[in-house]
């Protein structure tokens, strides 16, 4: 099952990337078609934008992703003993690397872990998280996040974040061309199919953000069940995550935490625990509740 898992979520890897060159072709024809003209143009510009946009947040992910979050290093167990120590025995535990380890200074408890692979991942806890959580419960969050690093999570979470940056990007820079007089005017626009092609131009660049944010949902949603099923297969002890869980319900917003890279924590790092249900359906994250449901059933 084990393998199997990792075989599915390294063919999804190549689904995600089909969709996001899709969407950056698509984005690229529809700015270049607005203001230069030229569709093709537009999908080669954003095609060499978006290459190098992937190759360095992909190939510096973890470097990248804990500036984003104003994580600091450690370097050794002497600096955050119960940390490392615990990482470390879940690390040995998944049969993975052990993983760099990153603090965030930050009150809210909450962690995450990133990397292209287990040999080049990293996780990262709260200070809050550190101060609330006692030692079966900072294992069943660690043995979630080495969950995540054994099925190959960390990989698709960054290809998702790249592409929810390199849309980002895209779109801002047809905005700042809008604003600043970039709109073509040629005289080939004056047509039915020209107008709708412009209208679609324009629909597609404002919903572009959300096409990205909704990818960002469709992975990250499955793969807390399945990392919280993977903590407690790794520990035993399903009673040390759900209590995790029932702590992270009453945590407060991060402060400063990087709106990218939201999908990346165990749990929401902007919004509290307690949500509508409409907005349950645009969430990165399964329902704090629900996640403690599933594990009690198990």
């Amino acid at each position: 099952m084990l393998y199997q898992q990792i075989a599915r979520n390294k063919r999804k890897t190549v689904v995600v990337m089909a969709g996001f060159l899709l969407l950056v072709a698509l984005i690229g024809a529809a700015v270049g078609y607005l203001f230069a003209g030229t569709a093709v143009g537009g999908i080669i510009i954003a095609g060499i934008i978006a290459v190098i946009y992937m190759a360095v947040i992909i190939g510096q992910s973890t470097d990248v992703v804990m500036r984003m979050n104003n994580a600091t290093e450690v370097h050794s167990a002497s600096e955050a003993p119960e940390l490392w120590h615990v990482v470390e025995d879940m690390a040995m535990v998944a049969q993975v690397p052990m993983p760099k380890v990153y603090i965030i200074h930050d009150p809210s408890p909450n962690a995450f872990a990133t990397g292209n692979n287990p040999e080049h991942a990293a996780v990262a806890a709260t200070t809050g998280l550190m101060e609330i959580m006692n030692r079966e419960e900072l294992e069943g969050v660690m043995a979630h996040e080495m969950t995540h690093v054994r099925n190959y999570d960390i990989r698709l979470q960054t290809i998702a974040l790249a592409l929810a940056s390199a849309i980002a990007m895209l779109v801002n820079f047809a905005g700042n061309f809008w604003w600043f007089g970039g709109r073509s005017n040629s005289d080939d626009r004056d047509s039915g199919g020209a107008i709708f092609a412009m209208i679609g131009s324009i629909l597609l660049i404002i919903l572009a953000p959300l096409a990205a944010s909704i990818a960002q949902m469709a992975l990250s949603r499955n793969r807390e069940y399945l990392a919280d099923a993977g903590a407690v297969e790794l520990t035993r002890n399903p009673q040390g995550m759900i209590s995790a869980l029932e702590k992270l319900k009453t945590a407060v917003p991060m402060k400063h935490v990087d709106p990218s890279s939201s999908a990346l924590y165990i749990s929401d790092p902007e919004k509290n625990a307690k949500r509508h249900h409409f907005s349950n359906l645009f969430a990165t994250h399964p329902p704090l509740d629900k996640r403690i449901e599933r594990l009690r059933e198990m």
